[in-house]
């Protein structure tokens, strides 16, 4: 006789599948949402010291890089079931990063919002976003630049897609879309520029070169085009 405790005991992973040849839950697809509670669980973990930042940052990445909800399960096997207690799951929705009235540089390995506030008022603002976690295969940039200069970096393979205005202002895009990958992430530009610049570089920009994006861009000319161009 089957003890019906034991059935009740099995997680939803360990059940076996009512239909034959339907995927386990260890196969089924991960949505947003499912990304979005494992990342408040990793967040949890950080705040309270049980992950350390390069940690927190490594498992991150790989949530938002799940396909399935197998591939979220070791992100927190070692962690506490309650740790994502009384965190909210929409933490990676938005994020803001400004400067005004000064110069502020956001670089390394930090975690961009799915929309993400730039605003550069009466001054300067980079933001790396090659190494950034990105959550989810797309994010917007919401930009809000007055008599200021941003700069932005975005990975190699990353598609830019710039929808916003500019009144006597610059916005420019170096490095031909050819260098996007199909799996790359996708980039959208929005917002507005007003007597500012805005610039979009692809992988790397060194601040201490100013002419390197012209450099980047008569590079790019002088190459062969190929059908993938």
């Amino acid at each position: 006789m089957t003890d019906a405790r034991h059935e009740r005991s099995l997680s939803p992973v360990s059940q076996p599948t009512a239909g034959r040849g339907r995927p386990g839950a260890v196969d089924l697809r991960a949505s947003d949402a499912d990304r979005d509670r494992t990342a408040a669980v990793l967040s949890s973990a950080m705040a309270t010291g049980r992950l350390t930042r390069t940690e927190y940052a490594e498992r991150l990445d790989a949530a938002y890089g799940a396909t399935t909800l197998g591939d979220l399960d070791p992100l927190t096997r070692d962690l506490p079931a309650d740790e994502s207690a009384g965190v909210s799951v929409r933490t990676a929705d938005r994020a803001e990063v400004a400067a005004r009235f000064s110069k502020v540089i956001r670089s390394g390995r930090w975690v961009a919002g799915r929309r993400t506030q730039l605003t550069a008022r009466f001054g300067a603002l980079i933001v790396n976003l090659a190494e950034a976690v990105l959550p989810g295969r797309e994010i917007t940039l919401n930009i809000d630049a007055f008599f200021g200069k941003l700069i932005i970096i975005v990975p190699v393979d990353a598609q830019v897609i710039d929808e916003g205005g500019a009144l006597f202002a610059k916005r420019a895009v170096y490095s031909r879309q050819g260098h996007a990958s199909e799996d790359g992430p996708v980039i959208r530009l929005v917002g507005d520029a007003r007597f500012s610049k805005v610039a979009v570089h692809r992988g790397h920009f060194d601040p201490s070169a100013p002419w390197q994006h012209w450099t980047q861009y008569a590079q790019d000319i002088a190459k062969p085009k190929t059908r993938a161009d």
